[in-house]
């Protein structure tokens, strides 16, 4: 089953309620929440407050990416104002393993985050530790980029690595993609293994108002997309 995961940093923050109730009316499966501190990437957004804020509004899975550093002080802070799913680099990660487990504890499924520039081989000890792990396709810190044509011999690699796992444990570990992902290539980046695909852009720049929920004609053709494949 493809999951689509608006990225709310696109959203128009003055009506961030109504945007998210939105969405997920239009047809959206996850909200994607992208934490960044202006340490580990340059820039910086929302924390905890905001995702505790949204929870009451849709019972839609919270995702939460953390652009972070140190990673294990805010998965408490996350869990309890309502995440469900929270993905984390491992370069900012003084103990890999221990910041899985701890996300686990907090009873939040848990992902490793690579970079276009970080190899995959971080993920091969800690499979059994993982639900997600989340591909990007732009460097990380802003939105609007160009997805990098690369991502998906990445992906085609991630998705044999994990689908021999998957094979020999019974288990399901969902590969997303985020960054550029759009109508135009959403059916190659799922062609190529993932899937579970974060729009920011794509989606909220794409809303009209004559859908019944802004967003119904952008999700729609995503799934026309995916259809296909």
């Amino acid at each position: 089953m493809y999951l689509i995961a608006p990225s709310i940093l696109s959203a128009d923050f003055t009506r961030l309620g109504e945007e998210v109730v939105n969405v997920v009316d239009s047809g959206a499966d996850w909200i994607h929440f992208d934490v960044m501190d202006n340490h580990y990437v340059p820039n910086m957004t929302i924390g905890p407050l905001v995702c505790k804020a949204i929870r009451p509004l849709t019972k839609a899975v919270i995702d939460v990416h953390l652009m972070a550093k140190p990673v294990d002080r805010l998965i408490g802070d996350f869990a309890m104002a309502g995440a469900n799913v929270i993905t984390f680099h491992p370069e900012a990660s003084e103990h890999i393993d221990r910041s899985l487990s701890l996300i686990r504890e907090h009873g939040c499924q848990a992902g490793l985050v690579f970079n276009p520039a970080t190899p995959l081989h971080y993920m091969d000890y800690v499979l059994d530790k993982l639900d997600l792990v989340l591909l990007m396709g732009v460097n990380p810190g802003f939105g609007g980029q160009k997805f990098i044509p690369a991502t998906l011999g990445k992906l085609q690699e991630a998705r044999t690595r994990i689908k021999e796992y998957e094979q020999e444990s019974g288990r399901r570990i969902r590969i997303e993609v985020d960054g550029g992902v759009k109508v135009d290539n959403i059916a190659a980046i799922a062609l190529a293994g993932a899937d579970t695909f974060v729009a920011g852009s794509a989606i909220y720049e794409a809303g009209k108002e004559s859908d019944p929920h802004r967003y119904d004609s952008v999700i729609s053709s995503m799934r026309a997309q995916l259809a296909r494949v």
